[in-house]
């Protein structure tokens, strides 16, 4: 087990503090799918986003578990799963790759605006007829003097409506495969970078979501984040800090809700008896309880062997397999629970479990995952 140290401790303490903050109108937000500007400069004010990122930057200088540590009190203590969505976006589409494998030139420009949270960014990957396919993306670049002129359409961009920074992968090279994809840096401004009109959508309805059109977009040779044709590879870091991080998010928000069950399942009485002493009650929140923990070992087992360098090809797909899953069982058993009560808006449980359906869908889904470990045991 991972031994934090007081100033981690303290650091996810003060994230809590302000949790409370944070989520205050979620539900209100969730009807109108405002983005919580408001809330995400109070989220900014705090050290989450200089958590993964160089002093030098103005960041913490923290690992990816000690990361994750402060998104688990971010999920546990905020209840707008949409504004967490997006502060785990944040994170991962742009600083993460960036600060990895971006030159030092492109990293003083735009890193310091993203630490501090003055920048909100994307990423932008699925395209319409590809989805989890990226090595089949139709998105093109193509070289043109001291520029690369991209054409394409990407869907399913988070952050994109309020997004000041896109990371786009598109294909450099003239046949579809891993060493065809490239990453590139784009400001929201560059013409020819078009965004589409507001999506409605199931859950998450804080976290705003977009198409990205590109149409003749030139952006300039130095924004490649990274070497040409090296976006396959920075496309796989950024995906296994994407799930690790947005997941680990999930475990903060069970392990509320499985408090809030449990209180009420032990106040709620039914024919003189509190309905936590129905064993068909108590077996209910007995899995949510188990489910919470194993998705939370393997969300940290997996961090520690991907800062160890290991291949977690497995690992990570079973820890995003594990945890959007156990997500939806514990959202779906609390408002089961909660009866009535959990139908209704009020209590917000209908929200979460409309929220975390998305876990089972973005970053692959759970049949990708699958088809993962299938393949890795030769099926």
């Amino acid at each position: 087990m991972i031994q934090w140290t007081d100033e981690q401790r303290a650091l996810r303490e003060a994230l809590e503090d302000i949790g409370a903050a944070l989520g205050e109108g979620h539900s209100e937000r969730d009807q109108t799918a405002v983005f919580p500007h408001g809330q995400w400069k109070m989220l900014a004010g705090s050290d989450l986003f200089r958590a993964p990122f160089d002093q030098r930057w103005g960041g913490l200088g923290m690992d990816l578990p000690a990361t994750m540590y402060l998104l688990e009190g971010l999920g546990y203590s905020c209840r707008d799963a949409g504004l967490n969505f997006s502060a785990s976006t944040q994170l991962v589409s742009t600083g993460i790759p960036l600060h990895r494998f971006g030159s030092e030139s492109l990293k003083a420009r735009y890193l310091p605006s993203i630490v501090n949270g003055s920048s909100i960014t994307a990423h932008a990957i699925s395209e319409p007829d590809g989805g989890s396919d990226a090595l089949n993306m139709r998105c093109t670049a193509v070289e043109a003097d001291d520029s690369y002129i991209l054409d394409g359409n990407k869907v399913f961009v988070t952050n994109a409506p309020v997004a000041d920074l896109f990371t786009v992968y598109a294909r450099t090279g003239d046949h579809p495969g891993p060493g065809s994809i490239t990453a590139f840096l784009i400001e929201r401004d560059t013409p020819g970078l078009v965004l589409g009109g507001k999506i409605e959508k199931m859950g998450l309805r804080s976290s705003p979501f977009a198409e990205v059109f590109l149409d003749r977009c030139r952006v300039p040779k130095e924004n490649v984040i990274g070497r040409v044709g090296s976006g396959f590879w920075i496309l796989d870091h950024v995906m296994k800090w994407e799930i690790l991080c947005s997941f680990v998010i999930n475990v903060g928000e069970m392990r509320s809700r499985l408090e809030r069950t449990v209180a009420y399942a032990r106040q709620r009485v039914q024919a003189g008896t509190p309905i936590s002493k129905h064993q068909a009650i108590s077996h209910r929140i007995v899995d949510m309880k188990v489910a919470l923990e194993t998705a939370r070992m393997w969300l940290y087992h997996t961090a520690e062997l991907v800062r160890e360098g290991r291949d977690t090809t497995v690992e990570v797909a079973i820890s995003k397999l594990l945890a959007s899953e156990a997500n939806l069982a514990s959202a779906l058993s609390a408002v089961q629970v909660f009866g009535g009560y959990g139908y209704t808006a009020e209590y917000g449980l209908e929200q979460e479990l409309r929220n975390s359906v998305a876990g089972v869908i973005y970053s692959g889904t759970t049949e990708i995952q699958k088809n993962r470990i299938a393949a890795m045991l030769n099926l």
